[in-house]
């Protein structure tokens, strides 16, 4: 297939690419590459991972720190391509991301919720404990998305679905602020969240993570010959006989939860899951079942090179893993849309 086209990046027409399984292929070879280098990035730059194994003390922060870190952050990835591709094609706009029905800003204020409870009265910090940042990133995800939907009246409109989101989200965000700006203790707390970190990664949230991406990608995929139809118009889909409602209550499931389970490990993570589709359609035009599958697997490619960017860059000091995505997304789709713009 020619890669030649409106997202097609320059120099590459006339290349041509065997189909979606050697795209899944590539994807995964290159994050296999990235993985090994993952599990050799730590404080003192990289080191080659072959020779941290021969040390048993070496060996022992491979396989606890960093090797759950690197299957977490390809995991957290993978959950927000999933969920960029299923938005983008649900809202049929290419500048869909998945944090469009307030889940980021559920979450934010589920956080600052919590750390000021944890601050305030030991009564509530008692069940916040419980709970834990976690539990309450996630909670707050879950509740932005059902006040969307109960603004939106159900799933029966996108648009309406769409402006809800929007106003839920700048809501909870306003809210958030208010939170810190009247408990500033939490400020530093709320900036690591706010700006995404795979440091505190391990095996539990990495297996959660996974298991949720597979619990996503499965009714995803089932009703991908849906999403194919909406692209023609929403009149053409309903046309087609296609059960419309049910598939958007689906579809904002499988968003809401994919974004709120990969917010509530990693914190808040920019553009990865708005870049990981563009990126698949600059390189192969394809339906929507060979699209949500290869987003995710950008997705946690993105993740992870960024990742290694973060720690590797000024090791021995991190950067926030947000901060990198936004860079590197940021600039991919200001170049898009300058490209795009000359022709």
């Amino acid at each position: 297939m020619k890669l030649a086209g409106r997202f097609a990046p320059a120099g590459t027409a006339g290349l041509r690419i065997a189909g979606p399984l050697a795209l899944a292929a590539a994807l995964l070879l290159v994050g296999g590459v990235l993985a090994i280098l993952s599990l050799g990035v730590g404080s003192a730059g990289i080191e080659p991972v072959w020779r941290m194994l021969a040390d048993p003390v070496a060996s022992q922060i491979v396989w606890d720190i960093r090797a759950p870190r690197t299957a977490g952050a390809f995991a957290a990835g993978g959950l927000l391509g999933l969920a960029g591709a299923v938005a983008q094609g649900l809202f049929r706009n290419p500048l869909a991301d998945p944090f469009l029905l307030g889940s980021a800003s559920g979450a934010s204020l589920g956080v600052a919720l919590a750390l000021a409870a944890m601050g305030v009265s030991p009564f509530a910090a008692e069940w916040i404990v419980r709970l834990g940042l976690t539990g309450a990133a996630f909670l707050g995800a879950v509740l932005a998305v059902a006040l969307t939907l109960t603004l939106a009246r159900g799933v029966q409109h996108t648009l309406r679905l769409l402006l809800a989101g929007v106003v839920v989200g700048v809501v909870l965000g306003s809210l958030t602020s208010l939170v810190m700006l009247t408990t500033p203790q939490i400020l530093q707390a709320m900036q690591a969240f706010m700006l995404g970190s795979t440091a505190f990664l391990g095996w539990t949230s990495a297996v959660l993570m996974l298991g949720v991406g597979l619990a996503c990608l499965v009714p995803a995929l089932a009703l991908s010959r849906a999403l194919d139809g909406l692209a023609l118009g929403e009149a053409t889909a309903l046309s087609l006989g296609l059960p419309m409602a049910p598939v958007r209550a689906v579809m904002v499931a499988v968003i809401a939860l994919a974004t709120g389970a990969a917010v509530a490990q990693a914190g808040l993570i920019a553009f990865v899951g708005l870049a990981a589709p563009h990126l698949v359609r600059a390189v192969l035009k394809t339906r929507h079942a060979p699209l949500l599958l290869l987003s995710s697997l950008m997705g946690g490619v993105l993740l992870l090179l960024a990742d290694i960017v973060a720690r590797g860059l000024l090791a021995p000091q991190e950067l926030p893993v947000g901060v990198v995505t936004a860079l590197l997304g940021g600039g991919y789709l200001l170049w898009l849309m300058r490209r795009r713009g000359d022709e």
